[in-house]
């Protein structure tokens, strides 16, 4: 068993292109000894986003404050705390959060074959 408090956690910035105002603390990973999915806390700051991008990693995210906005290829939807949200592999997304506060969500990945679910594999 493992057992962890998110503030025990230090955040990491992601400074990845097109990347801003957004960091993760990774809470399980395989680092912890998970053998297939990682879970991590997200927080967007202010204004805060992600690059327009794919992986071949499944998301399954849960809103836990504030609100955002969502962009796929299919279009942009509002996302807000309460918000349960499933993005297959290699489906396009971008989140950017919109409010004045921070958007802080959940978000479980598989872990693939030599990864440790502090990083994604991009789709080809």
């Amino acid at each position: 068993m493992i057992l962890k408090h998110a503030a025990d956690v230090t955040p990491v910035p992601i400074t990845k292109p097109g990347f801003s105002g957004f960091q993760a603390r990774f809470l399980l990973t395989a680092d912890d000894g998970c053998p297939r999915y990682a879970l991590r806390l997200m927080e967007f700051a202010p204004g805060g986003c992600t690059s327009f991008h794919g992986h071949k990693e499944e998301h399954e995210m849960y809103f836990l404050e504030g609100e955002g906005l969502l962009r796929t290829d299919a279009g942009e939807r509002t996302i807000r705390a309460g918000d349960a949200l499933l993005l297959m592999p290699c489906e396009n997304h971008q989140i950017t959060n919109t409010g004045s506060g921070v958007l802080k969500m959940i978000c479980t990945v598989p872990l693939l074959p030599g990864k440790t679910g502090k990083e994604t594999t991009p789709c080809e």
